[in-house]
């Protein structure tokens, strides 16, 4: 009886199962704060901007043309991607291969927007990413572009992270090594551009997304604020 009892009261204490959607731009902490906020709560974390970089680096060394969305189309079913979900470690693989590495080389960057445009893609990994989601029993942050509005329009909280241009360039070159700042904003605005513009689950913000503006804030400050907003969801489950 005294088991059943502290077996019950666990379950009352246990922090309820939350499945949070953050999306925004490029270079608004988007990726730095899902981590650190997942890894402080004990959820899941889910890069989903990785997995079309790695679809994305598949046909790049596939020989597939990614300006061709028929060839690409064509192709979308055949890698084997997985993702690990440890905050602490986030891995992905392509048919085995640890492409964590080589999906950030300027190469990928610059195609993914065009493979990432094509229906089939978006079908292939927006079915990927919910069967991840679905099976964190502990809750997941689930970082994108689309995922308040298209992959997970159901998510328990919808946080959208935006910066101005020039506070989002000068976070970019910081990570990068002797990039050149106006270029680098001039990318991103550019990404922007194809992102929001695609007519396959554009870049956009959810009805019920709270918006938070990171111009401003520190990286910790970015945490603090968004992990504040899991726990009063959680606590009100």
């Amino acid at each position: 009886m005294s088991t059943t009892v502290e077996t019950a009261s666990a379950a009352r204490q246990a922090p309820a199962a939350v499945i949070v959607a953050i999306d925004g731009p490029s270079g608004t902490g988007k990726s730095s704060t899902s981590k650190a906020v997942a890894a402080q709560l004990g959820l899941s974390y889910l890069d989903t901007g990785a997995q079309y970089r790695a679809i994305t680096w598949w046909m790049l060394n596939n020989g597939i043309d990614v300006q061709d969305a028929m060839e690409v189309a064509t192709a979308a079913a055949k890698p084997v991607i997985v993702s690990g979900t440890d905050p602490a470690a986030p891995t992905i693989t392509v048919d085995g291969e640890d492409a964590s590495g080589p999906i950030r080389t300027q190469e990928v960057t610059s195609r993914v927007s065009a493979v990432s445009a094509v229906p089939e893609v978006r079908a292939r990994i927006t079915e990927l990413q919910r069967s991840i989601a679905a099976a964190a029993e502990d809750g997941i942050v689930v970082e994108g572009r689309d995922i308040g509005t298209t992959v997970l329009p159901d998510a328990d909280l919808k946080i959208f992270l935006t910066a101005s241009p020039e506070a989002r360039a000068a976070r970019r070159s910081g990570e990068v090594k002797g990039s050149d700042l106006a270029a680098t904003k001039e990318a991103l605005i550019k990404r922007d551009a194809a992102d929001s513009g695609r007519k396959t689950s554009p870049l956009a913000k959810a009805d019920d997304a709270v918006e938070v503006d990171t111009t401003e804030l520190t990286l910790p400050q970015v945490i603090e604020c968004v992990v504040t907003l899991v726990e009063e969801k959680r606590a009100a489950k």
